[in-house]
């Protein structure tokens, strides 16, 4: 067990340290420019403030422009070589933008406020509560807080805000890094983590994240 935090320990200062570095370097979006992007192209599915008026969307609104930008350079196919996540209708979205419209759209995104949900399942809340702030060390399963904070509001440019998301969207995008379906993880962290989960712990802690603030 002692070796298995030392290990992911070590994972994610590596991770964070390389994530600060780049968010230095990496210069700014243009939150107006990306406004117009999403007025005429990301409303539909995100909302035109981030806030997608559909579940199975997650809202962007307030999320780190480092993870924003990151998600769209994955989702681009470049070179000829497939993206490194994969999803039909992103693939398709994010083609035609460079990365400078992409840090834009990361921009304006970020700065918008994200409506926060609220944890539905009584029954689970307890449960959702202690696998996020404790885990299961029986298992080695890591504490969510422990990168994404005890709100779920993240650290910019590591890790993202999680606070207020669908429950929904959570819970899909936990069973797609267990499946090994998405596996644009540093380091393989989240399908580390995903895979030492039930389906039942997988609903109980998104549907606490909801609730976050």
């Amino acid at each position: 067990m002692k070796r298995f935090l030392l290990a992911l320990l070590c994972a994610l200062t590596a991770f964070g340290a390389l994530a600060a570095d780049t968010a230095k370097a990496a210069p700014k979006g243009d939150a107006a420019r990306g406004q117009a992007i999403v007025a005429t192209v990301c409303v539909a599915c995100h909302g035109l403030d981030g806030n997608s008026p559909i579940p199975v969307n997650p809202k962007l609104a307030g999320q780190h422009p480092e993870y924003l930008l990151k998600q769209m350079k994955n989702f681009k196919a470049v070179g000829g070589n497939p993206p490194e996540r994969v999803n039909a209708i992103m693939n398709g979205m994010i083609a035609a933008y460079d990365e400078g419209q992409m840090r834009d759209l990361s921009a304006y995104f970020a700065s918008q406020a994200r409506k926060g949900e609220a944890a539905k399942s009584r029954e689970t809340i307890e449960f959702g509560q202690k696998l996020y702030r404790a885990g299961d060390l029986s298992k080695g399963l890591p504490a969510c807080a422990a990168c994404h904070g005890p709100a779920g509001a993240g650290l910019p440019a590591q890790y993202p805000r999680l606070g207020g998301q669908y429950a929904e969207y959570t819970e899909a995008q936990l069973k797609s890094f267990r499946e090994g379906s998405r596996s644009n993880d540093a380091n393989k962290m989240m399908r580390m983590v995903a895979i030492k989960m039930t389906d039942a712990e997988i609903k109980a802690v998104s549907d606490y994240i909801a609730g976050l603030r």
